[in-house]
Formats: structure tokens, sequence, C-alpha cells
């Protein structure tokens, strides 16, 4: 009997970190940072970036980028908006920033991933997206010549 109250707290702090993961994904162009999702579900930063870790395996930061990363890739292969329309779109304040973290995320600058032109039509959605996910933790392989 002394295990379900850990039990309800784990699954408490677990509800919590996806209503966490719900708002990146819903709010990942806006202004957030770590300390704001905290104040959300009532937790300190640290305490939130511990457990979201231990339930995701990323920080919400690495989680944020990533999302952006993503929405970014959609976009350019789409070809309607320029890198830096693409840039300030998805929440980055810096084309810097953006550049060097789509870089490290997806093996090429985000130029080169435009003009490559990656053609997803044709791939059921489910795969599409596995196919056009970006690398997360800096995994993406380096391209010579790039």
């Amino acid at each position: 009997m002394t295990e379900a109250p850990i039990d309800d707290h784990r699954l408490g702090e677990l509800v919590l970190m996806r209503q966490v993961r719900d708002r990146i994904d819903r709010e990942y162009a806006k202004p957030l940072d770590v300390e704001a999702l905290a104040r959300g579900v009532h937790m300190s930063a640290g305490h939130l970036s511990r457990r979201f870790r231990q339930a995701y395996g990323e920080s919400p930061y690495s989680y944020l980028m990533t999302r952006r990363i993503e929405r970014a890739m959609a976009f350019l292969r789409l070809g309607d908006l320029s890198v830096t329309e693409v840039c300030f779109t998805v929440g980055f304040s810096s084309l810097g920033t953006f550049s060097t973290r789509f870089a490290e995320l997806v093996g090429v600058p985000p130029s080169v991933y435009r003009d490559q032109n990656v053609d997803v039509s044709g791939i059921p959605p489910f795969q599409a997206r596995h196919v056009t996910r970006p690398v997360r933790n800096r995994e993406a392989p380096t391209r010579k010549g790039a």
C-alpha cells in the first residue's frame, strides 16, 4: 500500500510533462522558455527540466528547438518562404541561431535543405514524418562539400 501514493505522484508528474509537451507543440512559434513552461505547471525550472528529461529523454529546450526545426523543414519543403521568413515564422529571433541549430539537427544549412527540394508526396504521412524528422542531439551526419 505504500507504493500507491508514489505511483499516483509519478502519474501526476507524467500528466504535467504531457501538458508541457503539448504546450510546446502548440506554441512553438511563441517566445517560450523553461521558466515560463515551469510556471505553467507550478514547478521550478530545474525540477521541470529533470522530470521532462526523465519522461522524454531530452530537455524541454531541446524538445522546443526540435519542434521549431521540424516546422521549419516543412516550410522550406513548401518553398513559399525565404529562409529568413521561415526563421521568424517558427519562433527564432536570430537568423544565425536558426541556421546553426538547423545545420546541427538536419546536417545541412536551411538554404541547402530548401534547394534539395525533398519531395514527400506519395509517402504515407506517418512515414514522411519519420523520414523528415530532424535528428536530435547533434547526431545529424555531416556531408562533405556541403
